[in-house]
């Protein structure tokens, strides 16, 4: 894809970076704060009840998908931050308009803009 004419400056990509490193690391503690609640329950009825022990494996599965989760956004983060200087970065990979910047400012693994988004979730 061509350069957008207003495409991003080097300045906003650079805060895009700062911020796409700043969730790299909030994702990576996440992570490791989440594992050991992701780790296996213990089912041992001598030290605990058969309800404490269904809590557990809920709370152990809750965590376990928030892990996925968060791997899932690192993921999504290490590759837009490979892709950050390329000349279309940050315009809609629909329709080629520029994406807001106050949409890339809050999520800046952001690939649609807001029409385009929607009309993916309706369709």
């Amino acid at each position: 894809m061509a350069e957008h004419p207003d495409a991003l400056n080097a300045e906003q990509k650079t805060a895009l970076r700062g911020r796409l490193l700043e969730m790299q690391e909030e994702l990576r503690i996440s992570l490791r704060e989440r594992s050991a609640a992701a780790a296996p329950v213990e089912l041992d009825q001598t030290t605990q009840g058969r309800l404490s022990r269904m809590d557990a494996m809920q709370g152990q599965a809750m965590a376990q998908a928030a892990v996925r989760r968060a791997e899932q956004q690192l993921v999504l983060v290490a590759q837009t931050l490979r892709h950050i200087d390329d000349a279309d970065f940050g315009c809609c990979e629909d329709c080629g308009e520029l994406i807001p910047m106050a949409r890339l400012q809050r999520d800046p693994c952001h690939r649609l803009c807001v029409p385009c988004a929607e009309a993916r979730e309706l369709g």
